[in-house]
């Protein structure tokens, strides 16, 4: 019985930490950033979407794909410029 004992914690040590383990560790360093991503994401879809349904009712549908797609460069320059505004005034 010792043998199976021993093996049984050999298998745990090599297949790592289980996948609650690592989504715990992974949401610990990066929840606040996660959270804004997911923020951003959300608030970047509810508005292109808007914009499509009611300020361009009669666009073609890859005008949605394009305000879907501006989305990229406008996420990397909002918390681009938002660091940068964090670097001025912590001056």
């Amino acid at each position: 019985m010792p043998d199976s004992d021993a093996a049984e914690t050999q298998d745990d040590e090599r297949t790592g930490p289980s996948v609650a383990d690592r989504a715990r560790n992974v949401l610990s360093e990066n929840g606040t950033g996660m959270l804004q991503d997911l923020l951003f994401a959300l608030a970047w879809v509810g508005l292109a979407s808007l914009l499509y349904d009611f300020a361009f009712p009669m666009a073609p549908r890859w005008v949605l794909y394009m305000f879907m797609l501006a989305g990229i460069p406008a996420y990397f320059g909002f918390f681009i410029s938002l660091e940068m505004a964090k670097e001025r005034s912590a001056r």
